[in-house]
């Protein structure tokens, strides 16, 4: 079943990464392997929490990953130039927040689309803490 491509709300920020594409992560099929989706997801969620946060907050808070869903497009082949992250949050529900991914190429098609869901934690205890109203802000346009 063909999903839609994901579009992010007129009231989030898209925060935008560049991916390199290195030799590791080309599989026997001559493209990206799906595993290196997961870490992708992962590392441009944290890199928009850690610009997007002081140090004391990123002291105090941390995120643990619950779940990701990621539907594949296009193969990303090895020469690929030009990939890109973009990025937003969705609503705060309780601990939770769902991350949406939408990893393109260079001339802006989709390879692969992803929503993850992450769970706010205190980073002593690792005991979930729901989102407060403030920590949405760094998020909104």
């Amino acid at each position: 079943m063909a999903r839609a491509v994901l579009e992010p709300r007129a009231d989030r920020e898209v925060f935008v990464v560049p991916l390199d594409v290195r030799p590791e992560h080309i599989d026997e099929n001559g493209h990206v392997n799906n595993v290196v989706y997961v870490g992708w997801l992962q590392d441009v969620g944290t890199a928009h929490w850690n610009v997007r946060f002081d140090d004391e907050t990123r002291a105090k808070w941390s995120w643990v990953a619950l779940r990701h869903e990621i539907d594949y497009f296009r193969g990303i082949l090895p020469d690929a130039k030009g990939i890109v992250a973009r990025t937003w949050v969705g609503d705060p529900q309780g601990p939770r927040f769902a991350r949406y991914v939408r990893i393109e190429d260079a001339e802006g098609k989709v390879c692969a689309q992803g929503i993850s869901e992450w769970c706010l934690v205190e980073a002593k205890t690792l005991r979930p803490t729901r989102i407060q109203a403030n920590m949405l802000a760094p998020f909104s346009a």
